[in-house]
């Protein structure tokens, strides 16, 4: 029999539907989703209370693929650790743990590369290859927790790839995240950024998830924007702000604004005046991060500029903060390693 999916996909009513095609019990599914999210074994013959003739079933209906982190990098200043994972095709993604008083945070990859084009993100720069299957994305979690010790505690979805554009694939995910019979991680302690595709915001917003919503805006202006996002061209400022306005109304979760601050590109009294006007009036909070520099750019920062920025923004009225910059000393911005690696083994 064909293998159609990868098991670590599917939620658990696909898991049960799944074992009654293959004439089993469905109350087998509740057992078998606990060895895969909550022991986490790491192959069928390790679930130990299931029959060697089930074992044998899964074994030829589902794939059981893991990720495999082959560079692991840890700041000596503050605990933040980079892996860089090969996917089962050859494909590379990468992870970073953070360490936060609330806890560890993991910033997961969505997809191999990304095809927004964003000016500023190394990301984009080696080209998109393909999305991330649910398995692939909830592995980055479970090998980074085995691969270190640490307990994650909170999920952000901003590392490769916009989350947005690999949709289905990323609500499974977050379906099999939150599953009670699982994992069984709030999606409260789950914050999904994005460059703004309209579209799928409204879709999201249906879900009503309770995630939080982030949105990589980096310019208060149509023109400046839609140099530095390409994404700005089909979906210009106005309309994705009425979709962050809609959202929150419908969802009651404040939105987060993530502005990249460039030196002479963004970061002046007019951009700060214009960018509290367009987020004023709902509740947002605005988070200053000094660019990432990358040999194919020339954009340049620093946390000095934006903390001005921030107190700039504060002064005028607006919630803003300059992100901690976590892993400095091991290039821990996303799509660095990765681009890295793979240009050297080409």
């Amino acid at each position: 029999m064909t293998k159609i999916t990868d098991i670590l996909s599917l939620t658990l009513p696909e898991l049960r539907e799944a074992l009654t095609d293959l004439g089993e019990k469905p109350f087998r599914a509740a057992q078998i989703y606990d060895w895969l999210h909550k022991k986490r074994v790491r192959s069928f013959s390790e679930m130990t209370n299931i029959s060697a003739q089930l074992r044998e079933k899964l074994s030829e209906r589902f794939a059981f693929e893991h990720i495999t982190p082959i560079k692991k990098f840890e700041s000596e200043r503050d605990g933040t650790v980079k892996l860089l994972y090969e996917l089962p095709d050859k494909n590379h993604v990468e992870t970073v743990l953070m360490r936060y008083e609330h806890g560890d945070s993991l910033c997961v990859s969505t997809q191999a590369g990304c095809r927004m084009g964003c000016r500023f993100c190394a990301s984009t720069i080696a080209g998109f290859k393909r999305n991330l299957e649910p398995n692939e994305i909830l592995g980055q979690l479970y090998e980074t927790e085995y691969a270190t010790g640490r307990k994650v505690s909170s999920i952000v979805l901003m590392g490769i790839g916009e989350p947005l554009d690999n949709f289905d694939n990323v609500v499974r995910f977050l379906n099999i995240l939150s599953s009670p019979e699982g994992t069984n991680m709030s999606l409260r302690h789950v914050s999904l950024s994005t460059c703004g595709l309209v579209d799928r915001i409204y879709d999201l917003m249906k879900l009503d998830l309770g995630l939080t919503l982030s949105i990589s805006l980096h310019s208060p202006y149509d023109e400046k924007r839609s140099e530095l996002m390409p994404i700005n061209r089909k979906y210009r400022i106005p309309e994705l702000m009425k979709a962050c306005r809609d959202y929150f109304d419908a969802t009651g979760r404040r939105i987060s604004f993530e502005y990249a601050l460039i030196d002479g590109e963004n970061d002046s009294q007019k951009d700060a005046e214009a960018l509290c006007a367009l987020t004023g009036g709902m509740p947002s909070h605005i988070n200053i991060i000094p660019v990432n520099s990358i040999k194919e750019r020339g954009y340049r920062s620093d946390r000095a500029s934006a903390q001005r920025f921030c107190r700039l923004l504060n002064s005028l009225g607006a919630n803003a903060t300059v992100r901690r910059t976590l892993g400095a000393d091991i290039n821990a911005a996303c799509g660095q390693l990765r681009r890295e690696y793979e240009d050297t083994e080409a």
